[in-house]
């Protein structure tokens, strides 16, 4: 199923998406404990928000082999995790706002993985329940102020930097998922979830570790090779096989 957070006519609803008509429920979808309101929007009348309110937004870097590559690094024994605020986020068709005075700024595609349930100290084998699904993620990133900073917390936390969408796709296999990102109509980015170094089931073991994980929370897993900068007037969109497509314009 694919579950969306989405207005219409002033109202902001909850509900799932069937052959591009929105469902309304009420209750939470997280806990399962909704049910079908009868009421209907079609796809193209509803604006669509993010698909969750994460508490946190976990966020791992250098976790595609052929980013690695790209990079001319070798691949990480651990995850390096770093983390966006709430206020990052927006949602399909939100515009990216880009501060002038931060230099390059850069698109970078990523599967996103939504939790559904608290999640402390989980084995990777028993991750996949405390999953709920998977959307589309950009990890937009102040790459000027990622390399003078030294750590990555400045560049990666602006408000609007972390657009998720359009919504929360489950009962998917995650492990060989075609993703690509298209800059202005072009091609930028494209591989698969396959190039993972560490997959969503791991990466859940390792960050569980170290912080409770709750529903809603986002674990972005990373970006292949093809990272470029973003310009004002611009539109960055991220595909994602099997989940749908993230498309938001760039200001200034």
């Amino acid at each position: 199923m694919k579950w969306a957070r989405f207005s219409f006519q002033g109202k902001e609803c909850t509900g799932f998406l069937r052959e591009n008509i929105l469902h309304v429920i009420k209750g939470d979808y997280f806990k399962g404990n909704w049910q079908e309101t009868g009421e209907t929007v079609a796809l193209d009348e509803a604006k669509l928000y993010a698909p969750c309110r994460p508490s946190k937004i976990i966020c791992v870097g250098l976790n595609y082999r052929d980013h690695a590559a790209e990079m001319k690094m070798e691949l990480p024994a651990e995850p390096i995790m770093f983390m966006k605020p709430p206020s990052a986020v927006i949602g399909p068709g939100e515009a990216i706002v880009l501060p002038h005075w931060i230099g390059r700024t850069d698109y970078e595609a990523e599967l996103a993985v939504v939790m559904g349930k608290t999640a402390k100290n989980v084995s990777a084998q028993q991750a996949g329940d405390y999953i709920f699904g998977y959307t589309c993620g950009n990890d937009v990133t102040g790459r000027r102020l990622q390399k003078t900073d030294g750590q990555w917390t400045r560049a990666k936390s602006f408000d609007t930097f972390c657009p998720l969408g359009p919504w929360i796709a489950t009962e998917i296999d995650a492990a060989d998922l075609e993703i690509s990102l298209e800059l202005n109509g072009e091609i930028r980015q494209q591989s698969s979830t396959a190039q993972l170094v560490f997959g969503p089931h791991k990466l859940i073991e390792l960050i569980s570790r170290v912080m409770t994980l709750e529903p809603g929370d986002v674990i972005m897993t990373g970006t292949p090779s093809g990272v470029g900068p973003l310009t004002e007037g611009d539109r960055v969109t991220v595909n994602i096989d099997q989940i749908g497509a993230l498309s938001n314009s760039v200001t200034g």
